[in-house]
């Protein structure tokens, strides 16, 4: 079992690197998805997410972007893997875990640091999360 302080890392290398060690076969837990970054300019990342909200499609079908974190950092991962709603991909999806803060069973295990240095321009997935547009 991996274990991921997700402080400060960027979401793009963060899913990546998850995705790769899933398909591996290891089980995959991501603490502090509230501090994950996405770099690049603030005001056009919260528009590109309150964009993706806005258009639902119908109540039973069409993509549905959430507005929590952890789920943003899970369907990141998600992006990155095969087939997600059949076989391998449905199996893989199934070991990764997210969570906002660091739960109980978790507090006194070796984690893997996953931020190294921070962009220019960045945001918190939990400043998108908050907004409830």
């Amino acid at each position: 079992m991996l274990i991921i302080d997700g402080k400060g890392a960027r979401l793009g290398r963060l899913a990546s690197y998850a995705a790769k060690q899933a398909l591996k076969g290891n089980e995959i837990v991501i603490l502090n998805c509230e501090e994950v970054i996405i770099s690049g300019d603030k005001r056009n990342i919260e528009e590109e997410y309150r964009e993706k909200r806005s258009r639902v499609g119908s109540s039973q079908k069409g993509p549905k972007h959430s507005k929590t974190s952890e789920k943003i950092v899970k369907r990141t991962i998600r992006g990155m893997l095969p087939e997600h709603r059949f076989g391998r991909g449905k199996q893989i999806i199934k070991k990764i875990k997210c969570y906002n803060r660091i739960p109980k069973e978790f507090e006194n295990s070796e984690t893997i640091k996953a931020g190294k240095e921070k962009p220019e321009k960045f945001i918190r997935i939990k400043e998108i999360s908050k907004n409830d547009n």
